[in-house]
């Protein structure tokens, strides 16, 4: 208000006359304004983009970010700015996984229920289509780690001294639990996971039912090995802390998901299809996860906008459009050479790509052979996908 009022004060052509010093502040205070209101114009931050992926036959494809935390653990949020967060990338299920043995916070924010977090997402977004799944973190020193427990029923009896009754008891609560960041070089000096006794007598009696290979930016060929190894489901979080602006879409990024592929949109939907490891793990242009998933998610995330050849030439254009969030890196695997274009091509999210392939004779379908070069079905194994296309 005083600000205003000066302004227009010292704006009274009377006021002006009795001093031309007020007038020059008059117009260094409007060039300055000017200044300001400019570079507020030009200065924006483009926030986090909806993400999309197809549906895969049989199933519906589940975007999940199961690992994740509040002000109510080590986090720097509220857990309504979590579901906020999902709600802008159109996820459809996310679980604020809150330590329960690292409380930093808990002087400022004392909580006796661990499952207050939980409560608070569940209120912010009870009048939205996202699944706000209980879980809570089972957090040890090695060789334990740190474990997400997810679909509980209530995370203040997880609380042990014994980390082996923490595991059981979230058994007993049906609990889906899966094993964070094994690499973390803070935990395992070589950056690599250790599988030891403790995690094979977890998987053994049904404690342990799955493992990040993609954490925060993170990706290991070895988690991804142990998880083919002792079928574990194959997981990939954002792990956040702070925000998912700052964290991830400010550096280009979007966060690392879980891709589920479920029977149905629903909690009991999402827990079957977590307990029978039908996932991928995707970060960027990053995509992880068994053959008869990744698979088929690849084919459908290709669309076919045109095929004809060029007029009497045996020279066949493809369109293809890409219509999941995620760049995908293909090298032609064909027995077919390209025309004008590298054998090894990239198609940008939502983007399209014409390639134009030399059958040498006229055909009326093609086999498209594609090797995606940014997908893993183990380490270092790129999956083949086909598309069987009809000549227009």
């Amino acid at each position: 208000m005083n600000i205003f009022f000066f302004i227009f004060k010292v704006s009274d052509p009377l006021f002006l006359k009795k001093t031309t010093k007020m007038k020059n502040t008059i117009i260094t205070l409007a060039l300055l304004f000017t200044f300001l209101g400019l570079n507020a114009q030009t200065h924006s931050h483009s926030g986090a983009q909806p993400l999309s992926y197809p549906n895969i036959d049989g199933y519906v494809t589940l975007k999940t970010d199961l690992h994740m935390h509040s002000v109510f653990s080590d986090g720097k949020v509220w857990p309504t700015i979590r579901v906020e967060e999902a709600l802008r990338e159109n996820l459809d299920a996310i679980s604020l996984t809150e330590h329960l043995e690292y409380q930093p916070h808990k002087e400022d924010i004392p909580h006796p229920d661990r499952n207050r977090a939980y409560h608070l997402a569940m209120e912010e977004a009870k009048e939205h289509d996202l699944l706000i799944i209980p879980g809570s973190e089972i957090t040890r020193s090695a060789p334990v780690g740190h474990n997400n427990a997810i679909f509980i029923t209530d995370a203040n009896e997880l609380l042990h001294e014994d980390a082996k009754d923490a595991f059981s008891t979230a058994k007993k609560q049906n609990a889906f639990v899966f094993w964070n960041h094994p690499a973390w070089y803070a935990q395992s000096p070589t950056g690599t996971p250790i599988l030891t006794d403790f995690q094979k007598e977890r998987i053994k009696k049904g404690e342990l039912h799955g493992i990040e290979v993609i954490n925060t930016v993170d990706y290991s060929e070895e988690s991804l090995a142990l998880a083919l190894e002792n079928n574990l489901t194959i997981m990939g979080t954002s792990d956040i802390h702070g925000l998912i602006d700052w964290s991830y879409t400010q550096k280009g990024n979007h966060r690392p998901i879980t891709l589920v592929f479920a029977k149905e949109k629903s909690i009991e939907g999402l827990k079957e299809a977590l307990f029978a490891g039908r996932t991928v793990a995707v970060y960027n242009e990053l995509l992880v996860g068994k053959a008869e998933y990744l698979k088929p998610l690849l084919q459908t995330s290709i669309e076919f906008v045109k095929t004809e050849y060029i007029g009497k030439t045996q020279v066949l254009e493809v369109e293809l459009k890409n219509i999941s969030s995620s760049d995908l890196l293909f090298e032609n695997a064909m027995g077919y050479t390209f025309y004008d274009s590298s054998p090894v091509f990239r198609i940008s999210a939502g983007d399209t790509k014409i390639l134009k392939i030399k059958t040498l004779e006229k055909l009326n379908t093609l086999v498209l052979k594609l090797e995606a070069l940014g997908a893993y079905t183990a380490p270092k194994i790129h999956p083949m996908i086909e598309w069987t296309i009809k000549v227009e």
